[in-house]
């Protein structure tokens, strides 16, 4: 018997008036898996993972989690469920230092730890994420590079059933390039289950375990990575019908 998919996108579809964003889109994640959303810019990919995060709700079609359904529930519900982010645009709390920021998450999110038990674990995860010695460094302070890796620790605080990361990688110059890749396969040999939404190819041959590929809204192609990546229909989203 094969086990239900920790995550199920059914035709969902968001308009923003006449446009549609996301078009029909089906896909389904199984647990422990690491999936890669990619396609060239403009596709929808930050879209869909608005709506399975809550940031936006579907226009038609059904998120289901855990085979219960979330689409449509406020963004702050889906994190007590188990759903955790990062942002293609970082979002920090500017008021809070890295501790508190970290701990926010601890508190808000899927694992609801309080007081010293939080702040212990916000410790670990800054470290984790290579921000040791740097608990109660003022966040607004801090390099873009930095606050990409503050907000990874504030997603993992909430122990996620689902972790989505968009572009997390990009930015990152090629040694801190190779750190993050090491991060995020600690992460998938943990078990966690992961979309990554992701332009760095390399880093999207490394660790992903599936590809979908969406392009214009739709998704075009589904499968395993090589076998995605060389598909003729992908290669044509990406470089335009005279490389195709």
């Amino acid at each position: 018997m094969t086990a239900a998919p920790i995550l199920s996108v059914n035709r969902a579809q968001k308009k923003f008036g006449g446009l549609i964003a996301v078009n029909d889109v089906s896909f389904d994640v199984k647990q422990g898996e690491l999936l890669g959303l990619i396609g060239p810019n403009g596709s929808g990919k930050t879209t869909m993972l608005n709506l399975i995060s809550g940031a936006l709700k579907p226009t038609a079609g059904e998120i289901a989690l855990g085979g219960k359904a979330i689409s449509g529930l406020a963004a702050h519900h889906i994190a007590r469920r188990g759903v955790s982010r990062t942002f293609q645009l970082v979002r920090v709390l500017p008021s809070l230092d890295a501790e508190g920021n970290v701990m926010a998450g601890a508190v808000f999110g899927h694992r609801r730890l309080w007081g010293e038990e939080a702040r212990e674990l916000a410790h670990r995860l800054l470290e984790r994420v290579g921000l040791a010695g740097k608990a109660h460094a003022p966040v607004a302070a801090m390099t873009y590079i930095d606050q990409k890796r503050l907000e990874l620790a504030r997603a993992l605080a909430s122990d996620p059933r689902l972790l989505l990361l968009d572009e997390w990688l990009a930015g990152l110059n090629p040694s801190e390039l190779k750190i993050g890749i090491s991060l995020i396969d600690e992460l998938r040999h943990e078990g966690r289950t992961i979309i990554m939404v992701e332009h760095v190819m390399d880093a999207i041959r490394t660790l992903c375990d599936r590809c979908v590929v969406m392009s214009s809204g739709v998704k075009i192609a589904e499968g395993g990575v090589a076998e995605t990546l060389s598909d003729s229909e992908v290669i044509r989203a990406y470089l335009g019908d005279d490389d195709a």
